[in-house]
C-alpha cells in the first residue's frame, strides 16, 4: 500500500537524492526512495551508513533493524542492552569522521521497551537529537513527527512543509 506523499516525496520531486538504508524503502513502499541499501542486522546498517556518507548529498535515511525486530519485540533486555553499547560506539566514532557541517537527525519511529509485556510496539516517548554545527541541544518534547519533515524541507530549502514545526532555528 502506498503511503501518503511524504517530505520524501518532496525531496525526490526537487532531485535530491533519499537513500534509505535497512527496511525504510519496506517502511514507504518505496514512495519518494530514490535508491535503497537493505541490510539484516545493526552492523550492516551502520556500515552501510559509514560507506555511504562520506560522497553523500542529499537524505541518507537509515533504520538499525535489530532494536526492533531482535531485541524490542522479543524483550531481550540484554540484547536491546548490548545493542545500544555497540550504537553508542558505533556513533561516537562515526561523529569523529563527520564535518560539522552534516546535520544528522537521530529519532526512533516509535517506542518498543524491552522490558513491557507482549510483543507489541510501546508507547513511550522517543529520544529526538539533531546535531549540527558541532553543537546538539535539547528540542524538547514535540507535538509530532511531521517537525522532522518541516525541518528537513527547511534545510532543503524546499516549501514550507503544511504540517509540523521545523526546530532548525533552535540550533542555528
Amino acid at each position: 500500500m502506498q503511503p501518503p506523499r511524504t517530505i520524501l516525496n518532496a525531496l525526490a520531486d526537487a532531485g535530491h537524492t533519499v537513500h534509505g538504508v535497512g527496511k525504510i524503502s519496506d517502511i514507504f513502499a518505496g514512495s519518494g526512495i530514490t535508491a535503497s541499501t537493505p541490510t539484516a542486522s545493526n552492523a550492516e546498517g551502520m556500515a552501510a551508513i559509514e560507506q555511504l556518507w562520506p560522497a553523500f548529498d542529499g537524505l541518507l535515511f537509515a533504520n538499525l533493524v535489530d532494536f526492533d525486530m531482535l531485541y524490542g519485540h522479543r524483550r531481550d533486555v540484554p540484547g536491546y542492552a548490548r545493542a545500544l553499547r555497540a550504537f553508542d560506539h558505533w556513533l561516537n566514532l562515526f561523529l569523529k569522521t563527520t564535518p560539522s557541517t552534516d546535520i544528522i537527525i537521530l529519532t526512533a519511529d516509535h517506542g518498543n521497551d524491552p522490558t513491557w509485556r507482549g510483543t507489541d510496539h510501546t508507547r513511550e516517548q522517543v529520544p529526538l537529537i539533531m546535531l549540527y554545527g558541532g553543537k546538539a541541544i535539547p528540542l524538547g518534547t514535540r507535538d509530532t513527527f511531521a517537525d522532522i519533515a518541516a525541518t528537513l524541507a527547511e534545510i532543503f530549502k524546499l516549501p514550507a512543509w503544511p504540517v509540523g514545526t521545523s526546530f532548525l532555528p533552535l540550533i542555528e
